[in-house]
């Protein structure tokens, strides 16, 4: 890849006094809608305009599978992927439900099922291979493989935005994917891999710390590269690339990106690896009950929107903050001022000037 192929627009600073002055002047106390300010200011300079609007918001939901799973990773059968998959497309599960209820079109993307899907028109054809390799042996992608997937995330979001999408949630399922997320949270915020690991869908705490024990070897058998995408490719997943490819396309046009849960930040910790600028454009949705979720969003000094307790992934927590962005961008651009109120705003006049006269 050329080196330009890894840019991002940096946020004009220039116009945040301009932002800060109109939030200031709408008929309320100075900062009293609290964190609907800070967003509505991040959108504003994501979209480098005082007056902001979300345009056409998809959810993309990202699936594959992982050979991993042989080693005894994950507590659910992996046959469970391409049925959710199925269940998806039909509008069920949370985030066929929760999407259509906050507002966000669902579009599921096979990066990776084991699985051969009849066309649906929500259904994105992106699949690399039928699953990632088992990691513990061998690089869970070949390079090639984790550029195409990387890739393709960034060919999905650009034709989304063509159509005039400017706000992206990201969601994921594949059975086993907590093994990947960790392994990579583990080498990216050079934390130790129990500080990592976490149930997923159920391992009771024998299982955890099996789990912690197979990423541990593994990394010690491929070793650590100082490319990121190497790392990406020895032990991540082809939902991962494809979001982390997703994300980086939506930093470089500007677009709003909803992160959702502990495996589509793993893919963040990877968009931003290759460039920092793509933090600006994020908006993390919450901090989910996978116990290394906290701490990947403290590495990116993220600020979560919702705490809700919420470990189901699929791009949920990411829809249920869409309505709080919707909220945000309309006090910005719709919430009237004091003038426009004809209120008097008499926050600098002293009481007694007022009563005592």
């Amino acid at each position: 890849m050329q080196h330009n192929e890894f840019e991002i627009p940096a946020i004009d600073e220039g116009l945040r006094g301009a932002i800060q002055h109109k939030l200031d002047n709408k008929a309320k106390p100075v900062g009293s809608l609290g964190r609907l300010e800070s967003l509505a200011m991040q959108v504003a300079l994501a979209q480098h305009t005082l007056t902001p609007e979300l345009q056409k918001p998809v959810m993309l939901t990202v699936a594959s599978d992982h050979l991993i799973c042989a080693e005894g990773v994950s507590a659910c059968p992996v046959d469970i992927t391409w049925q959710q998959v199925l269940n998806f497309l039909q509008g069920g599960g949370g985030i066929g439900l929760l999407s259509r209820v906050c507002g966000m079109d669902l579009h599921v993307v096979d990066a990776g099922v084991n699985f051969d899907f009849n066309p649906h028109p929500k259904l994105i054809d992106a699949k690399v291979r039928k699953g990632s390799r088992n990691f513990l042996y061998e690089p869970a992608m070949t390079m090639d493989e984790c550029l195409q997937a990387f890739n393709n995330g960034r060919k999905i979001v650009a034709g989304f935005n063509a159509k005039g999408t400017n706000i992206i949630g990201f969601g994921e399922m594949g059975i086993g994917n907590t093994t990947p997320a960790s392994a990579l949270m583990a080498i990216i915020c050079q934390l130790p891999v129990k500080d990592c690991v976490g149930p997923g869908a159920g391992l009771d705490q024998a299982g955890v710390s099996h789990k912690g024990r197979v990423i541990e070897q593994a990394i010690a058998r491929h070793g650590v590269s100082e490319n990121v995408l190497e790392n990406l490719a020895r032990f991540g997943g082809f939902e991962i690339a494809t979001i982390a490819g997703g994300m980086f396309e939506a930093a470089a046009r500007r677009m709003v990106i909803l992160v959702d849960g502990f495996i589509t930040t793993a893919g963040m910790l990877v968009a931003q690896q290759l460039n920092k600028r793509v933090r600006d454009y994020a908006v993390f949705a919450h901090v989910s009950d996978e116990q290394g979720h906290r701490k990947m969003l403290d590495y990116m000094h993220a600020d979560p929107v919702l705490a809700f307790g919420l470990r189901l992934g699929e791009g949920t927590g990411a829809a249920l903050a869409y309505p709080m962005m919707q909220a945000a961008v309309a006090v910005l651009s719709e919430m009237t001022s004091f003038e426009e109120a004809q209120v008097i705003n008499t926050s600098h006049i002293r009481f007694e000037e007022v009563v005592g006269k």
